[in-house]
């Protein structure tokens, strides 16, 4: 049997489909089954023992990408297609490649474009993200009640000699606690705590918690990046930018602590099982925070959050309350208690 799943189109949702993934993997265990994604997922996705081969999809939207796409997947012969995100063009993709089974959620008007469609579940605005793509998967199966693991992924040892050479490099030493920060956030500005905070942080855990301090991040990150950097006086290094999402992968799983916004980063640290505290304003944690063995969430209780804007119209509150000595001993906490 050929399987392939169209897989979510951001960072963070593409680790919250990874339990889905493993379900979908145990329900067809002698399946080849293949990762229609972005190009960057294969950073994410290069060592996983869940798919047999990704598939890139190209960045443009458009009737000619529609029909490029269906052709290649046509070709391949697959059987079941299984759609993760709500979109009606990843259905017509589908469709068009003519897979006779086609699995997702009735959304955006599409279902007459599947042959097997679930309703949009009632608690899917009070559950963890990563139910929502499990439930589809499991509908699949015989509906045992098996519970949603934990996003987990693999990073081969080779890739984590090549990231702690690179940290090296740049002076960040085997013998120090590593720490990384996660500034930006690619498509929300309220979603980011304050750079001098950032730059506070910074210089709090390398002075006084003998920490090695770098920055991780997106090109569109770079100078959320750059204002913490010019501030601070105890950062060792910034990456953002300056590499591959599965470079930035290798080199969470050689941390000691990732510390960021609501990012997919986050989301990356706590599944190769670095410690990890997350700092949430706008946004849900109930229903798409990050899910690890190691992972807090710090958040300041105000009556307007989360509110799910991109821009605080008011006072940005829920972040700037949050001072970096409250995140500063939860990091401490974190470095006594957890080894690399």
């Amino acid at each position: 049997m050929r399987i392939v799943v169209r897989g979510a189109n951001w960072i963070g949702d593409a680790v919250m489909t990874i339990p889905a993934l493993r379900r979908l993997r145990w329900i067809f265990p002698d399946a080849s089954i293949s990762l229609h994604t972005r190009p960057w997922a294969e950073g994410v996705f290069r060592d996983a023992d869940f798919v047999d081969e990704i598939i890139t999809i190209d960045g443009r939207s458009s009737i000619r990408s529609v029909i490029d796409q269906s052709n290649d997947l046509r070709v391949r012969g697959f059987d079941l297609a299984v759609l993760f995100p709500n979109s009606f063009e990843s259905a017509l993709v589908a469709r068009l490649a003519r897979v006779p089974k086609r699995l997702g959620y009735a959304t955006e008007q599409r279902g007459f474009l599947l042959t097997d469609k679930l309703a949009v579940p009632s608690w899917k605005n009070d559950e963890h993200e990563s139910r929502y793509y499990f439930e589809l998967v499991n509908s699949l199966s015989d509906n045992d009640g098996r519970s949603i693991e934990l996003p987990k992924l693999t990073v081969s040892d080779q890739r984590r000699i090549e990231a702690s050479k690179k940290l090296a490099e740049i002076g960040v030493g085997e013998g120090a606690k590593r720490v990384g920060l996660g500034a930006g956030s690619t498509n929300s500005l309220a979603k980011r705590w304050p750079a001098e905070h950032f730059s506070r942080l910074a210089d709090m855990l390398s002075t006084k918690a003998d920490s090695c301090v770098l920055l991780l991040g997106g090109p569109d990150e770079i100078d959320m990046s750059k204002a913490v950097m010019d501030v601070a006086n105890n950062i060792h290094f910034d990456l953002t930018g300056r590499t591959d999402l599965g470079a930035a992968t290798a080199i969470l799983s050689e941390l000691d602590l990732f510390i960021s916004n609501d990012m997919g980063l986050a989301h990356i640290a706590a599944a190769v099982g670095t410690a990890t505290i997350v700092i949430f304003g706008p946004t849900n944690e109930n229903t798409t925070r990050p899910l690890g063995p190691h992972v807090e969430i710090i958040r300041e209780p105000v009556d307007c959050a989360p509110c799910m804007l991109r821009e605080c119209p008011i006072d940005h509150r829920c972040m700037t309350r949050i001072t970096p000595e409250r995140v500063f001993e939860s990091a401490c906490k974190m470095l006594e208690t957890q080894t690399r």
